[in-house]
């Protein structure tokens, strides 16, 4: 089969055309604006890529276009795909029919924290000796790429709560029909397709409908939104992780140990190669969840002393003249103080510059403004990239005093950071897209300021 994916330098669509091509398919795709790691990662596979959406791309006749739910009508091949009737469908339904059915899905859902949880939980699989499939949305450092096709039963997919397409305006994860399922978190977020947190329920409701008697869940006993949706329904094994739950995590000697507990009886404990109280949390879920399909708590543990993290997920970027720069994809206010906070615990000494890109569908309508000051409070300094977006930038951050500044221009922006920068410093970098490739313009201002 050939298949053409538009939208395929997108995380998901990435994964699903590495899916396609290992199941023996021919694969092409378009996209723009594209950056890496995606990009180089599906050219490296010896995947044909073509900037932007031509209609006369309908002229390679593949068998069926996949459509990324970042594709909207309007665009010149999707209109002409639909004028002339020719064969397309969702890349979720593309990957539920052709990759998942008959397999043993995990799948981690939540607002924060699933690209981190599911390479966790693919690792441990991984180092079990089970050897899964996985869709990542991101790329994990045990593997280098964010997609995997194995023989294997077991498949662990990151499941995105996002509408799945186009033509399909429920949530991507209900195309996968889990068997194991952790429920991280939920807050609201996606403000441009759901109305509040009430709809974004219904959509894990509909979820935790799909999953078997004999299926399981792990959810966040800290979480009174996945509680209420749990309320509306469970058929399934329960068990909760947090706290006050059966599964908890707390720091050891200092915080990058953590020791997870069941029921109060220790079960080990790990130098944790990621920062964070969330980190320690998305491992316990990983644990919780690997049980199920038979890999013991001591086991996951000691996988996880293995761990080697994902890109942009506080990802070093480089160091030049003692100023580290990092990026990482944090862009709802929780989870930019997760990160800041993270980084924070894990580097006592010198001082966070928070460089940010407010690029996310929500953040850009300005929904959560207002929670920005709170969610940066513990940085030092504050640069804000303020590039069209559609509310005042500097008001908002007002709160922040002298510390928060925006820019429109992105030199400007990295003229300023460079000009603040001293050594010992941690360049914090957070946005969902490329940022205009703002790490290494920030790491060669800095080479030559030191030169």
């Amino acid at each position: 089969m050939h298949i053409h994916i538009l939208g395929i330098c997108g995380t998901f669509m990435g994964g699903v055309a590495l899916l396609a091509r290992s199941a023996g398919h021919k694969v092409t795709g378009c996209d723009a604006n594209v950056y890496p790691p995606m990009s180089t990662q599906l050219e490296a596979q010896g995947i044909v890529l073509t900037e932007g959406y031509d209609a006369a791309q309908i002229d390679l006749a593949p068998d069926v276009f996949v459509v990324g739910n970042a594709i909207s009508r309007g665009n010149p091949l999707l209109e002409v795909i639909l004028e002339r009737g020719l064969p397309y469908m969702s890349g979720p339904q593309w990957l539920a029919e052709h990759v998942l059915q008959g397999r043993w899905v995990l799948a981690v859902a939540g607002t924060h924290g699933k690209t981190t949880t599911t390479s966790m939980l693919a690792w441990i699989l991984e180092d079990a000796g089970l050897t899964p499939g996985f869709l990542v949305g991101g790329v994990p450092g045990n593997f280098g790429v964010s997609a995997r096709l194995t023989d294997s039963p077991f498949f662990v997919i990151e499941a995105d709560e996002y509408d799945t397409a186009f033509c399909d305006k429920r949530s991507k994860f209900v195309h996968y029909r889990p068997r194991t399922a952790i429920l991280n978190n939920l807050e609201f977020d996606h403000a441009d397709i759901f109305a509040d947190l009430a709809a974004i329920e219904t959509q894990f409701h509909h979820l935790v409908r799909t999953i078997p008697a004999s299926g399981r869940i792990v959810a966040n006993a800290s979480e009174d939104s996945l509680k209420r949706v749990l309320a509306r329904g469970c058929w399934s094994e329960l068990e909760w992780f947090g706290d006050v739950a059966d599964w908890s995590v707390g720091s050891g000697a200092d915080e990058a140990e953590a020791v997870f507990r069941l029921r109060g009886e220790e079960l080990g404990r790990v130098r944790m190669p990621m920062s964070g109280s969330h980190n320690r949390n998305n491992a316990l879920a990983a644990i919780a969840a690997a049980r199920h399909v038979g890999v013991t708590p001591a086991q996951s543990i000691a996988s996880l002393a293995r761990f080697e993290g994902i890109k942009r997920r506080m990802e070093v970027r480089g160091m030049v003249d003692g100023v580290t720069v990092y990026d990482d994809f944090a862009h709802h206010p929780t989870a930019i103080a997760l990160t800041v906070e993270g980084l924070r615990r894990r580097e006592s000494t010198g001082r966070i510059l928070a460089v940010l890109e407010p690029r996310s569908n929500t953040m850009k309508l300005g929904v959560m403004k207002d929670r920005l000051p709170q969610s940066l409070a513990l940085a030092d300094q504050v640069f804000c990239y303020a590039s069209g977006l559609g509310w005042d930038a500097a008001g908002a951050l007002a709160p922040l005093g002298e510390r928060a500044a925006t820019y429109e221009e992105l030199d400007g922006l990295v003229a300023a950071v460079v000009a603040a920068a001293r050594p010992g410093d941690h360049v914090l970098v957070m946005s969902n897209g490329g940022f205009g490739g703002v790490h290494e313009k920030l790491l060669a201002a800095l080479r030559r300021r030191a030169a």
